[in-house]
């Protein structure tokens, strides 16, 4: 780097430094994030068929028949 002045060269090198730096971080923050999403998606799923079940069963009409 130069004493005197910051050159273009100079802050498109840093930039690129930075941006190397971000996209290693955001790789690696990655796959944890999506096994805990998926995760999260999986409870849903489950919880709303449990509260289905529950309500189905409350309100489902009985009906019953008697042979003669």
């Amino acid at each position: 780097m130069t004493e005197g002045r910051i050159t273009r060269a100079d802050i498109e090198g840093k930039l690129r430094e930075m941006r190397g730096e971000v996209e290693e971080s955001a790789e690696a923050a990655k796959a944890p994030l999506l096994a805990i999403a998926g995760g999260i998606g999986v409870a849903i799923v489950i919880l709303a068929f449990l509260f289905g079940k529950r309500r189905g069963r409350r309100k489902s009409t009985v009906v019953e028949i008697r042979r003669v």
